[in-house]
């Protein structure tokens, strides 16, 4: 196995910024394709157990700051949200959906800046607590992460008759 490069971080930082808010090859971003969503429509389910356009947003953010204390090995600063992984919200004003969508820009900017200071020499080591989860594969992870989710933001705005 090859030594990390700089080039290497480089790229995951660039495929952190297409996947969230640059002009993707692969269609909107995280960022473009919440553009324009009212509060009404991200907090409508598509149907029993199934999650909101809202919920996902902060299910999206919550990793972003799991990965971020995860690189950098700093608990402080948890998630402003009790609890984790899936919060279950009720509609929401646009106000509140708003701020919801600021912590989202505010996670992704820590998390950018984690990557960006992080190690190139450390990128293929697992990281501490772990056996094999390596930083090479949270970044690349939670960019995969955003992509994903973002298909699914798509999708339940389509269903609502929204492009």
């Amino acid at each position: 196995m090859s030594a990390p490069t700089r080039s290497e971080s480089a790229a995951l930082l660039h495929a952190l910024d297409e996947a969230f808010g640059n002009a993707a090859w692969h269609g909107p971003s995280l960022r473009a394709a919440l553009r324009g969503v009212s509060a009404k429509e991200a907090s409508r389910r598509p149907g029993s157990g199934h999650h909101s356009i809202r919920e996902i947003v902060l299910h999206v953010a919550y990793w972003k700051n799991r990965v971020r204390q995860r690189l950098t090995g700093d608990a402080r600063g948890s998630f402003p949200i009790p609890g984790k992984n899936w919060f279950s919200r009720p509609a929401a004003s646009e106000k509140e959906w708003r701020e919801e969508r600021r912590l989202l820009e505010r996670e992704h900017g820590s998390l950018r800046r984690a990557v960006a200071a992080f190690s190139q020499a450390r990128l293929r080591k697992p990281l501490p607590g772990t056996r094999r989860r390596t930083a090479l594969r949270e970044i690349t992870g939670i960019a995969l992460h955003d992509v994903y989710h973002t298909g699914q933001i798509q999708l339940l705005k389509a269903l609502q008759g929204k492009r």
